[in-house]
């Protein structure tokens, strides 16, 4: 073979491989988007169901929770799925629930039904929760494993922004079924480009098929030197024989890890960022813009931040690290929570002045921006990086549940923490919670750029502190 001809296969090799990663990215991108779709739909939705179904507070919690309750059955469920089938027919199934439970929700006849139609969409995206995140990180080269994961978490927030930008439409005609009917057109589109992507490596080798694991390899990488690499850290990995959860009770180490990434979870959800997602018309109202209008171009700014603030993460994940870019984020929403619970309170009392409204928003604003540059995208990174291959599914189905567990705890408790401790404590609440985790961050989360995951896993067995998992020595 002449040198130019060489050059000319690795050449073909290397646009081969940059295509399917970005139809990879392209797919868990579209997970993504379902996901911020559905987190997104229910604050603008909320206010006209309610009208039409006279809905009591604790109703309205349970149709914003009952999504969560949902998701995490999906997320447990999914890590049989995901463990059988795989992830690429995970990611369909998940797609299929998606369509058929937007169209239930959006012919719902009453509040009762309603529901049901809400838990199975909860279903769907707790299977696509669980299952984007894992497949890339399972996919994509260690340098820029960050990045894609943190790309899947911008497509949440645009998701979260065009659900807020259709609600904002039909708000004028207050057309709620409209507001969850339309979101199933982009569950259709992943369903079909799902079908056209390889299966991961990694759960090509858990099931012994390794001559399908090498073939995927070649087709997501271009250095031949690098794929043997890959390919023999991958067969390394499989020599530990017992897995899932007997490999948990057995192993502390597994347990370790495990728990961690448990509580990574809970300490996303209890920031209380989502809160201002799904109450956002509420907490603008209490800030005193009056008018659904005004209520709703306030929730769409909120929703642009996300997106623009994830960019934060996507730029600087794979360069600053996971810990730095955590460890602010939780600092600029525990301040940030601290004034708009201030805030709120002068406008409870009656001591406010206009500006203090629109400070109110603003702190909402930065809090938004935190969240969306830190614990938003980097904790589902860390969560499908730190798990050891062979309890993988288990340890993801854990932390992507407790997920769940405790979106569905905050999203059913909002109101009545209102109405029973007052708003101001109730934000001034989730600011202690943000300062505990700065804590937790510093001594405990590993940090885990730029190293290959069979890495993290060798130093996690050999018994490394959880901090030091992600060490390069």
């Amino acid at each position: 073979m002449s040198i130019n001809t060489l050059l000319a296969t690795n050449e073909m090799a290397k646009d081969s491989a940059k295509k399917m990663t970005f139809l990879i990215g392209f797919s868990a991108a579209m997970a993504g988007l379902l996901f911020g779709l559905d987190i997104g739909v229910i604050a603008g939705a909320l206010p006209f169901i309610t009208i039409q179904f006279e809905l009591t507070t604790q109703l309205q919690e349970w149709v914003v929770s009952s999504m969560m309750l949902g998701a995490a059955l999906g997320a447990l469920s999914n890590g049989w799925l995901s463990f059988y089938l795989g992830r690429k027919y995970s990611l369909l199934a998940g797609a299929l629930f998606f369509i058929v439970s937007c169209f239930g929700s959006a012919l719902a006849p009453n509040v009762e039904v309603l529901l049901v139609w809400r838990v199975i969409l909860g279903f769907a995206v707790g299977i696509a929760s669980y299952t984007a995140p894992l497949y890339l990180s399972e996919m994509a080269p260690e340098n820029i494993r960050g990045k894609m994961i943190a790309a899947y978490q911008l497509l949440v927030t645009v998701g979260i922004l065009v659900a807020f930008l259709s609600d904002t439409y039909f708000s004028y005609t207050g057309n709620w079924r409209m507001m969850l009917g339309i979101i199933s057109v982009p569950a259709i589109i992943l369903f079909i480009v799902v079908i056209f992507l390889p299966n991961s490596p990694r759960w090509l080798a858990s099931k012994g098929r390794l001559n399908e694991t090498e073939q995927v390899l070649k087709s997501i990488r271009s250095d031949p030197e690098k794929i043997e690499q890959e390919f023999n850290d991958i067969k390394d990995s499989l020599k530990e024989k017992q897995e899932g959860w007997t490999l948990f009770k057995v192993n502390k180490n597994v347990r370790r890890t495990v728990y961690l990434g448990m509580a990574l979870q809970a300490m996303q959800q209890f920031t209380g960022m989502n809160i201002i997602m799904y109450y956002a018309p509420k907490i603008f109202s209490l800030a005193g813009f009056e008018s659904t209008q005004q209520q709703m171009i306030a929730t769409i700014i909120v929703g642009l931040t996300f997106v623009l603030a994830t960019f934060i993460a996507i730029f600087t994940v794979d360069k600053l690290g996971r810990k730095p870019i955590l460890k602010v984020g939780f600092g600029i929403m525990a301040l940030g929570t601290l004034i708009l619970g201030i805030c709120l309170q002068l406008i409870e009392n009656g001591n406010a002045s206009s500006l203090t409204s629109y400070a109110a928003v603003g702190m909402a604003i930065m809090c938004i921006g935190g969240y969306a540059m830190s614990a938003a995208p980097v904790v589902w990174i860390l969560c499908s990086e730190i798990q050891p291959l062979k309890s993988r599914d288990f340890g993801v189905t854990c932390s992507t549940a407790t997920n769940w567990i405790s979106n569905m705890i905050i999203g059913a408790t909002f109101l009545t923490l209102l109405n029973n401790i007052g708003v101001a404590q109730t934000f001034w609440l989730y600011t202690g919670m943000n300062v505990l985790f700065i804590f937790i961050v510093i001594f405990f989360v590993p940090e885990t750029k730029n190293i290959s995951l069979e890495r993290i896993e060798k130093n996690l067995m050999s018994g490394k502190k959880l901090c030091h998992i992600g060490d390069d020595y």
